[in-house]
C-alpha cells in the first residue's frame, strides 16, 4: 500500500513536471503568396479597403520630403494585380493612409489630405503648424478621430470633430512613425528613435513600452490581440500581447525594405511595400 502511494505520488509529480515544460506558443511563419510587377514608384504605405475589397498604395516617387507634385495613389487587387496605377495624382510624397466612411486620409509631407473614395478627388486639407513637419502615418479610431504622426518633430496631430490640433508633443514619443488605434482608448506607436512598440492611454496620455530592439519601426498592424511591426530596413516582427517578440522576416540581405505594412484578416495575409524595389509582396501568416 505504501509502495502504491509512492508510485501514485510520483506519477502526480511527473504529470506536473511535464505540464510545466510544455512547448511554448508555436512560432509564426510567412509563406509568400504573390508580388506585383515593379511599376509602382517608391511604395511607402499600403491600406486595405474592406468595402471596396482593394488595396490602396501610396507612392512617394521622389524624395520623402519633396514638394514636387509627382506622388500618387494606386489601386491593387487582393491577388496582386495593379488595377489603376495612378488613381489619384498631384500629391508630393504621400505616406500613411486611413479610411473613414467615404474618405481616404493620407499624409503628404506637411499636410493631411482627405480624398473622396468615389472619384479620387481631394476634398479638404489640413496643414501642420510647422512647415518643416514630416507627417508620416495615419490611424483612425472607430468614432472617426484621425491621428497623424510627425516623425521629425516627435508630435502626434489629431483631427476630432473638425478640430485639427497637436494632440501630443514630447521627447517621450521618440520620433513616432507607425500608429494604430486599438478601440478608442488605446493607441500603439512605433517609436523609431528607440526601435520600440509602445502603447498610449488615450485618456491619460501615459506611455508604456511593449517591445523594443526593432530598428527603424514603421508599420503596425493588429493580428487578433497581437501585432506585426515592420522595421523599414527590411524586417518584420511578430509581437504578442504580452510583449514576446519573434523575427518573422529579414530581407536586408536582398536590400528589400519593409515599409508601412497592411494585414488582410480574411486571408491572413500581410502585404509589404518594398520602397526602393517598387513592388508589393504578400505573405500568408501561418
Amino acid at each position: 500500500m505504501r509502495l502504491l502511494n509512492l508510485l501514485l505520488s510520483g506519477s502526480i509529480v511527473l504529470a506536473v513536471t511535464l505540464s510545466a515544460f510544455e512547448s511554448p506558443k508555436k512560432e509564426k511563419k510567412l509563406v509568400k503568396v504573390w508580388e506585383t510587377d515593379s511599376t509602382l514608384r517608391v511604395p511607402e504605405s499600403v491600406l486595405y479597403d474592406p468595402k471596396g475589397k482593394v488595396l490602396y498604395v501610396a507612392n512617394i516617387v521622389g524624395k520623402s520630403d519633396s514638394l514636387d507634385g509627382d506622388g500618387f495613389i494606386s489601386k491593387v487587387s487582393l491577388d496582386g494585380k495593379i488595377e489603376n496605377l495612378k488613381w489619384t495624382t498631384g500629391l508630393n510624397a504621400p505616406k500613411g493612409m486611413g479610411i473613414y466612411k467615404n474618405r481616404l486620409y493620407v499624409t503628404d509631407v506637411y499636410r493631411l489630405i482627405a480624398i473622396n473614395l468615389s472619384n479620387g478627388q481631394a476634398e479638404q486639407t489640413w496643414d501642420a503648424t510647422d512647415k518643416k513637419a514630416f507627417l508620416n502615418d495615419v490611424t483612425i479610431d472607430k468614432d472617426g478621430t484621425v491621428y497623424v504622426s510627425d516623425s521629425r518633430n516627435s508630435k502626434i496631430y489629431r483631427l476630432k470633430d473638425s478640430k485639427w490640433e497637436i494632440w501630443m508633443d514630447g521627447g517621450e514619443l521618440n520620433n513616432p512613425n507607425g500608429l494604430l488605434a486599438v478601440g478608442t482608448k488605446k493607441m500603439m506607436i512605433g517609436s523609431t528613435k528607440i526601435g520600440a512598440l509602445q502603447s498610449i492611454d488615450v485618456e491619460t496620455k501615459a506611455i508604456t513600452k511593449l517591445a523594443d530592439g526593432m530598428g527603424n519601426t514603421d508599420g503596425i498592424v493588429a493580428v487578433g490581440k497581437d501585432f506585426i511591426v515592420s522595421d523599414w530596413s527590411g524586417r518584420l516582427f511578430y509581437i504578442t500581447a504580452d510583449g514576446q517578440k519573434q523575427l518573422m522576416l529579414d530581407s536586408r540581405p536582398e536590400k528589400m525594405n519593409t515599409a508601412d505594412i497592411e494585414y488582410v484578416p480574411g486571408k491572413k495575409m500581410i502585404v509589404v511595400p518594398t520602397f526602393f524595389k517598387n513592388k508589393l509582396v504578400a505573405y500568408r501568416v501561418e
